[in-house]
């Protein structure tokens, strides 16, 4: 079970951030997740939302339907990208259509 991770004002999602936990939690089925268990830090593999491949896979293609833009398996950036919320967060802020 995750500890509470927003103990540190410094930790507070923003909008984007709370949105996109949201939609992991949710299109996963996350069980043993909340909002409340996460912040911009938290792995999405692993220890915090703990996804494996097939899940970031799943993102990828729910990131490209609601953001208009694709995320390619072959993006030599994928490990930076998906390696916490915030990460993937600022990576959809600078590539979703407007």
């Amino acid at each position: 079970m995750l500890s509470p991770a927003r103990n540190d004002p410094q930790d507070d999602m923003n909008e984007l951030e709370t949105e996109l936990a949201a939609l992991i939690i949710g299109e996963l089925n996350l069980q043993d997740v909340t909002l409340a268990d996460v912040n911009s830090r938290t792995p999405l593999y692993g220890e915090g939302f703990g996804l494996d491949s097939i899940d970031i896979l799943e993102i990828a293609l729910l990131i490209s339907k609601k953001y208009g833009f694709e995320l390619r398996s072959d993006n030599p950036d994928n490990k930076v990208i998906f390696s916490s919320l915030g990460r993937l967060a600022a990576h959809v802020a600078a590539h979703r259509a407007t």
